[in-house]
């Protein structure tokens, strides 16, 4: 795993020294990322320089330093991830006469590229990867990320200078560079509590989506190129088998390819080990790397003090059955309150999902131990995880029939009711007679109620600030490009599934996990986004992921051909951090200042007014404002600290 920086000068007009200590500014900015090594490769003819920051993971000897240049001398390559299909695209090339100087993947995935092209190459790849390729022949620079969006890459013009790498802070190191802060892009990320590809928080740098390549040549309309996608997940859901597979098959194949894809991903030169919460998805990855490991595997958990969101004894029961080795550490708030200041420079942009706080530390306490650590991240998104996909298509199933009028009335009835006082009455119901569905996410389902499309509902149940342009000083949210069929061509919870793969996933989920990981030198991957087990779950009948009222069935199945039902089938608290309830106590007065009227005014990006009555409110314990403040907070401290 590892940092990349660099850029390309149409005007050409910099000498050696300058590009190479341009770039060199560059790459250490993402020092962290890779703190093993550094390497810079330059051209002052064509006006381009890369940049590279190594963590070294497999083949730590010099011949995996980067940036490398093919045998054939063709291309130079500063190159971020892991193939893990690595070994065996090594054979092919070495059939064809390919002798290689090492074992590591960047070595195969250069020659990979000279021996077939950029598009096959990577078609041929398993892997999460985010890197830039000079083609010194035909003089073009291309910038290409994995099909899930597991590595970041950031792009940007600066004058005649384009500028890339792997976080903001990087293009941030040239000299050179001046952005200012997009208003429309703080109103997108109070939406939904990050800034979703491909915008960025800077007006004019974006984000590299997902499976795409960004094609830079020299004299060719270079500032009006635009990223080209190579692959894509609802392409495999309509490429899906109708018939499908019966229930064993569908199991079997699916612990087939889960295996596959772990033993892959526990290729490593340095130690090794895997996040456990004990919950479904972390749970199936362990007992599998297990099954495959002749020593304990090394295990991580991070517990609460808040009973609502502590998994430590899941977990721990999980880890005793497996019999891993095992790690845990219990999150105070006292915990949070040393985490909260390094957070705008962790993100780099605004982010306020609030469990990047457990993940950061439970990411440095698995450092202590490993440098590589498997996650679980994306059975949710796949494998139907979350209660919104049973919601939408029960509103529009159930309320649609109903007229748009009395659906609104029920909704305005139910959210007049303080949340405290559904959760009272919940309460003085007997057990088996209590509604299964709490005052929070009450709230929730009435608010989908009035709506009319299933676009629309999904969209609100996705937003923090429903109407941020409200809160933002001069903001216009910008309409989000649609990537997706009609939902009206799928099924319902499959296409917000699909949908959620490619926004949700990559915009938030892997850039809490991506920042988190790397600011402690550690790396994460994912075998879950494996991209066989993504294009297998696209195609799998709801059937099997929907079952007896939850999601995850199939993965349920594999998990229980390993841990007993009795250890992952309990209520799960969810990676979270009781934010509302420090927000009234330990945070209050960091949180008050940089919510008071006057800074507010004086920053002049949010109106302090809505802001102001929504913490009040939440102050007296009427609501719960947690999420929407944490947008705000989170905004302000990385303005703060980070912006220009």
């Amino acid at each position: 795993m590892c940092g990349i920086a660099g850029f390309l000068d149409l005007q050409r007009s910099t000498n050696e020294d300058a590009l190479r200590a341009a770039v060199t500014s560059m790459a250490r900015a993402v020092r962290h990322r890779g703190p093993d090594a550094e390497g810079t490769w330059v051209d002052p003819d064509a006006g381009v320089a890369l940049g590279h920051r190594r963590l070294s993971i497999v083949d730590v000897s010099n011949a995996g330093a980067q940036p490398m240049r093919s045998r054939s001398g063709r291309y130079v390559l500063s190159y971020n991830g892991e193939i893990y299909n690595a070994q065996a695209l090594g054979k092919q090339l070495e059939r064809m006469g390919c002798r290689f100087r090492g074992h590591c993947d960047t070595e195969v995935l250069i020659e990979a590229i000279d021996a077939w092209g950029l598009e096959s190459a990577i078609d041929r790849a398993n892997g999460m990867f985010a890197f830039a390729l000079w083609d010194r022949e035909l003089q073009r620079l291309q910038l290409v990320r994995d099909r899930l969006g597991e590595k970041p890459l950031y792009y940007g013009w600066i004058g005649d200078i384009f500028v890339f790498g792997s976080e903001l802070k990087a293009l941030r190191g040239h000299p050179s560079f001046s952005a200012e802060v997009d208003r429309d892009a703080v109103a997108l990320f109070l939406r939904v509590n990050c800034v979703p590809a491909p915008h960025s928080i800077f007006r004019g740098i974006w984000k590299l989506p997902p499976a795409s390549i960004l094609t830079i040549e020299p004299g060719r309309r270079s500032r009006d190129a635009t990223p080209v996608t190579y692959w894509s997940v609802f392409e495999a859901y309509e490429r899906r088998d109708p018939s499908g597979l019966n229930d064993e098959d569908a199991t079997d194949r699916l612990e087939e390819l889960l295996r596959d894809a772990i033993r892959m991903r526990m290729r490593s030169d340095v130690p090794l080990g895997a996040f456990l919460s004990g919950g479904i998805d972390s749970s199936t990855i362990v007992a599998l790397m297990q099954d495959q490991s002749s020593q304990p595997v090394r295990t991580f958990t991070i517990g609460s003090t808040s009973a609502m969101f502590d998994e430590a004894d899941q977990a721990s029961a999980v880890s005793r059955h497996l019999d891993t080795r095992h790690t845990e550490l219990l999150l105070t708030a006292n915990d949070a309150l040393g985490v909260i200041p390094k957070l705008p420079e962790i993100y780099d942009e605004p982010f306020a999902d609030s469990s990047q706080i457990p993940t950061l530390l439970v990411s440095e306490i698995a450092r202590r131990d490993v440098t590589v650590s498997l996650s679980g991240d994306g059975g949710d998104e796949l494998f139907g995880g979350y209660d919104r996909y049973r919601w939408v298509p029960w509103a529009v199933n159930r309320s649609g029939r109903l007229p748009q009028r009395l659906r609104a009335a029920m909704a305005k009835g139910i959210l007049a009711v303080p949340p405290g006082v559904w959760d009272s009455v919940a309460r003085s119901v007997p057990a088996s007679l209590r509604p299964r569905i709490p005052a929070t996410k009450l709230a929730k389902l009435a608010a989908i109620m009035p709506l009319e499309s299933p676009e629309a509902m999904y969209n609100q149940l996705a937003a923090h600030w429903p109407n941020p342009d409200s809160i933002v000083v001069d903001g216009h949210e910008p309409a989000v490009a649609s990537r997706s069929p009609s939902p009206d061509d799928a099924h319902l919870a499959q296409w917000m599934m699909t949908l959620d793969t490619v926004t949700y996933l990559p915009d938030d989920i892997l850039v809490k996990l991506d920042r988190a990981t790397m600011s402690v030198s550690l790396e994460s991957r994912v075998p879950l986004l494996d991209h066989r087990v993504v294009e297998f779950a696209a195609g799998l009948s709801p059937a099997v992921k929907f079952r007896h009222g939850r999601g995850k069935w199939i993965l349920r199945c594999v998990l229980n051909r390993y841990v007993p039902k009795g250890l992952f089938e309990r209520t799960k608290a969810g990676f979270g951090v009781p934010i509302g309830a420090w927000l009234r106590g330990p945070l209050r007065p960091w949180a008050e200042a940089l919510l008071a009227t006057d800074r507010l005014r004086r920053d002049g990006y949010l109106r302090p007014e809505p802001i102001r009555a929504i913490w009040e409110e939440h102050q007296s314990g009427r609501r719960n404002w947690e999420h929407r403040l944490w947008d705000v907070l989170m905004f302000q401290a990385w303005l703060e600290t980070l912006a220009p």
